[in-house]
């Protein structure tokens, strides 16, 4: 009399280690790339002001202490170039363009750059001031 055959066991895959390696994995990605990224902008001492507070998307015109300007904050720009693709953005997306002019920035490029904007055909032109104390 045979007795049924025993089967013989087979390989398991577990696959709960395997899910933590993948999830480790993603985490280790999305902080490498979180660490990684440039940080647009350019550090200005704002005047102080008392000002509204305006939200939304704008087009950023930063003028830093030795009068250069930056769009967006990123590489120094010839003005008039600043001027232009500011316009242009600012017209396309219907936003405000907002001059962000350091503290010790002369007054006459901010001005100068306020009238271009203006002359471009942007019709709303603010300046960025801290909260006054």
């Amino acid at each position: 009399m045979r007795l049924a055959e025993e089967e013989t066991p087979r390989a398991r895959l577990e696959m709960t280690p395997i899910m933590d390696v993948v999830f480790l994995l993603i985490v280790f990605f999305v902080y490498a790339f979180l660490t990684m990224t440039v940080q647009r902008g350019v550090r200005v001492e704002l005047p102080r002001a008392d000002g509204a507070v305006s939200h939304g998307q704008t087009v950023q015109l930063a003028l830093t202490a030795g009068d250069e300007v930056l769009l967006d904050g990123r590489t120094p720009m010839a003005a008039e170039a600043a001027v232009e693709a500011a316009a242009l953005r600012a017209k396309a997306l219907g936003v405000p363009v907002v001059i962000r002019a350091d503290r010790q920035a002369h007054a006459g490029p901010a001005l100068e750059l306020m009238a271009a904007l203006r002359a471009a055909g942007v019709g709303k032109v603010t300046y960025q001031v801290e909260k006054g104390r």
